[in-house]
């Protein structure tokens, strides 16, 4: 029978989303090691590692619980963030950081549902970094959030999993983990995006100017992070997609309107429209101008930087078609089999962003619309084509 720690290192090892969200915060800051661990009185263990020191620890792996600072963390509730040791009066002279040799260190609870402490969301790098901000902690939190709501998913599917009958407690469950990622997860958001807000009707130097335009960057992506995940948990934990559609979609407008907003943040980028829309459509305009913005991203992030993008579109035997194509290195095979499953990131580079949801909310959408999506990508070109049908007019 396997221990308990060994049964918490198998589960943090069964969320897909956690090397891609250690993956995240050590690029956000520009630390190069970050673990979930799991903190009790006695023990210290790591169950998922990020590391770019060759600290030497993998999952399972154990630190002695008092030279760590996660320990104080547990017996006390709070985070501790420390942008350089050397200058920080509490723990210049901790013995931890010179144990471990490192200068910034950051680590958040990890909390169940229920509020029982599970661990810590943690980094550290033996260079001192900027760690002190609104933005860093609300994301760290965040995906502290995150991670305490699936072990208590995990938690009670294997409750679920003795007493399949019980459908009031699995119903609950998806109402639980869909009001908190909607509720909780948006209030740090709320505090940040207002507390801009108040910063820039304040005159500020050019430095500070600078420092509120990446904040707010920042919080932009945090909160297309929460609505994917809201999407992947309506999806997979709720009653799916649900669909606002308008029989007067002007799908072409719609189209036109994202391909320039995209083409205003890659203005040296061509994208070129091929459109056929003589009629509206029947479809709800938000998500599949959502599907378009995900998968026209997707051509400008990993196409040729010096080949156009071609997005074409048009009402054939009464189905609607449309493609997205870019040239560049092909999608490999074995990523392309997985491509549209939650948490997929096998297609891109160890150094893109996000949590390899955007494809899979895609193909739900169109799913939801009663239509297909799918990828063919070779040497010639990378093409998403989707299709679905239309009611005559």
């Amino acid at each position: 029978m396997p221990t308990s720690f060994e049964q918490d290192v198998a589960a943090i090892g069964s969320i897909k989303a956690i090397p891609t969200i250690l993956d995240i915060v050590c690029r956000s800051t520009g630390m190069r090691f970050a673990a979930v661990a799991r903190v009790t009185e006695k023990r210290w263990i790591a169950c998922s590692v990020h590391d770019e020191i060759a600290f030497g620890l993998l999952p399972g792996g154990e630190l002695k619980l008092e030279t760590t600072i996660c320990h104080e963390i547990r017996q006390s509730g709070e985070a501790v963030v420390i942008d350089h040791v050397a200058e920080d009066d509490v723990f210049r002279g901790h013995p931890t950081p010179a144990l471990y040799g490192f200068q910034s260190y950051i680590s958040i609870p990890i909390r169940r549902t229920d509020g029982t402490f599970f661990g810590t969301l943690c980094a550290i790098d033996p260079e001192p970094h900027r760690l002190k901000t609104p933005e860093t902690i609300a994301m760290f939190e965040m995906f502290a959030d995150v991670i305490g709501f699936h072990l208590s998913a995990i938690d009670h599917l294997n409750t679920v999993e003795t007493n399949l009958s019980d459908e009031r407690e699995t119903s609950a469950l998806r109402e639980q983990f869909i009001a908190v990622l909607g509720h909780d997860l948006r209030n740090p958001l709320t505090a940040i995006r207002s507390g801009i807000a108040l910063l820039r009707k304040t005159p500020l130097n050019d430095k500070a100017n600078t420092i509120v335009a990446l904040m707010q960057d920042s919080v932009d992506r945090m909160t297309g992070l929460i609505d994917n995940v809201m999407d992947f948990a309506r999806g997979r934990l709720g009653g799916g997609l649900t669909l606002e559609r308008r029989s007067d979609t002007r799908l072409d407008e719609v189209i036109i309107q994202i391909a320039a907003e995209l083409q205003a943040e890659a203005p040296d980028r061509v994208i070129d429209l091929q459109l056929d829309l003589p009629r509206p459509v029947d479809c709800d305009p938000r998500r599949i101008g959502q599907m378009i913005s995900n998968l026209l991203g997707n051509a400008l992030t990993y196409g040729a930087p010096d080949r156009p993008i071609r997005l074409g579109a048009a009402i054939i035997d009464q189905r609607l078609k449309f493609f997205i194509a870019n040239e560049g290195e092909p999608i490999p095979p074995a990523a392309l089999d997985s491509i549209f499953e939650p948490f997929s990131r096998g297609a891109l580079g160890p150094s893109k962003q996000g949590l390899g949801l955007g494809l899979y909310i895609s193909s739900s959408i169109a799913k939801a619309h009663g239509g297909t999506l799918d990828v063919v990508s070779n040497s010639a070109e990378t093409r998403f084509s989707f299709t679905m049908p239309l009611s005559p007019l």
